[in-house]
């Protein structure tokens, strides 16, 4: 059975993720669009443009019409489905290498599904699979396939007008595109702001999509930013919805720092709603001492960016986001937005008048963090349950001055530990000790 995790569902193309699969996904999106059409955008793979004609297949079998979009970032999938109240798919792997694709779903509303919305589109998709699908229309009740070519425009125009009139005239930043969706919009935008830009990993082939550039290999726009003598730089993913940065001498500003950043700056202009700030349980320790200093409160949920979503929803928050760089800032979008967050940030750097640099060090002080994943024997969290001592007892030793995490992992045997301390020396002996328990467990 296809099942969605927390961000759709993703393998490699052709293989685990086949045009079949991908045809049941259009129809169950079809389905839960209740007969409006469905858009969907892709990003720079191979693989994409055969599964998008897969998707639509599936979508227009079910008597909806799917208007493609074309290559664009996520969050611009998002604004068409906001605006458009319609449901949006997205065919994406994010950052994985360009042979993976994956799928996922928007609601009407540009939203993430809803567990009962995630349930009817694997029940559906599971019915496709196996016997068929229910029969679809007939003659003129199937649905086209048209394009929209207007998509681009409308997210670019959604990030200038987060800024609300202001501009980033001064600033000279690099760009790193990943050589993926944010390829062609990225670099517009931002020197529509009026910042002089500078781009790397703008030249998509299908198969160089996050090949060694982009959020996940920072070295390349840190090289690129020393080089060019620039103020900061700024990397994306494959789709475009998650940013890290570094600033002029290279070093890398991650997602804890850019909303710690961000968190202070709109607390301090009455901006960030009930004071609070939503985070996962990846953040590092330094982010919540920063915010308790700061005197904003810290709301913690699960990973993946779904569960940021959703607390921030339930609590009516306007900033959250994970470590890795999804940020969400829910007064202007509805998912975590690449582009959007390197508009604020560098928004930021220029009012402030300080170097990325500067702002960054007094944003907060970033605990040394060790994490490492050990293969187990059975259930994941039954092992995690049983080695609940040993985690207790680190807890105390670190007190305040640290932290403890273990997490089973949802889709293999591995228990994934974490520790943060002072020092590296002693997050590394700490992680040890929990790592030789988790491994005594037979």
């Amino acid at each position: 059975m296809v099942r969605f995790g927390t961000d759709g569902v993703r393998g490699e193309a052709n293989v685990s993720l086949t045009p079949e699969v991908a045809l049941a996904v259009g129809r169950a999106a079809a389905r839960l669009a209740g007969g409006t059409p469905v858009c969907i955008g892709r990003d720079t793979r191979r693989s994409g443009a055969m599964l998008e004609a897969a998707v639509a297949a599936g979508v227009c079998a079910e008597g909806a019409d799917a208007v493609l979009l074309g290559v664009v970032p996520t969050p611009a999938v998002a604004v068409v489905a906001a605006e458009e109240r319609t449901v949006g798919i997205v065919i994406s792997a994010s950052h994985n290498p360009f042979a993976d694709n994956g799928l996922k779903l928007f609601a009407a509303g540009g939203r993430k599904l809803t567990d009962d919305e995630q349930a009817g589109v694997e029940a559906t998709i599971a019915e496709v699979l196996v016997v068929g699908g229910r029969p679809g229309p007939t003659g003129a009740a199937v649905g086209v396939v048209r394009t929209d070519d207007t998509a681009v425009a409308r997210y670019g125009e959604s990030v200038v007008r987060a800024l609300d009139g202001r501009r980033l005239d001064g600033l000279r930043i690099v760009v790193d595109c990943a050589h993926g969706a944010n390829s062609e919009v990225a670099p517009g935008v931002l020197r529509r702001l009026g910042a002089e830009v500078v781009v790397i990993a703008d030249a998509p082939d299908g198969t160089n999509i996050n090949r060694d550039v982009g959020s996940t290999h920072p070295e390349a726009l840190a090289a690129a930013v020393v080089d060019a003598g620039a103020d900061l730089g700024v990397a994306f993913d494959g789709d475009a919805d998650r940013l890290l940065a570094v600033d002029h001498g290279g070093r890398l500003v991650d997602g804890d720092t850019i909303m710690a950043l961000c968190a202070v700056d709109l607390h301090e202009r009455g901006a960030l709603r009930h004071g609070t700030v939503v985070v996962t349980v990846m953040s590092n320790l330094g982010f919540h001492h920063a915010m308790r200093d700061a005197g904003i409160e810290v709301v913690t949920t699960a990973v993946g960016d779904r569960y940021v979503l959703e607390a921030m929803q339930l609590g009516g928050f306007s900033l959250g986001g994970e470590q890795s760089g999804h940020l969400v800032f829910a007064d202007h979008a509805t998912t975590g937005d690449g582009l959007l967050s390197a508009a604020m940030l560098c928004d930021l750097v220029v009012r402030s008048g300080r170097p990325l640099a500067e702002l960054a060090d007094s944003a907060m002080v970033q605990l040394p963090q060790v994490l490492r994943n050990v293969r187990v024997e059975g259930v994941a969290t039954e092992v995690v349950d049983r080695v609940a001592d040993a985690v207790a007892s680190a807890t105390t030793a670190l007190g305040d001055r640290g932290r403890v995490l273990l997490r089973p992992s949802g889709t293999e045997p591995v228990v994934r530990v974490m520790v943060e301390a002072p020092t590296t020396a002693e997050a590394e002996s700490v992680a040890a000790d929990l790592v030789a328990a988790v491994e005594s467990v037979r």
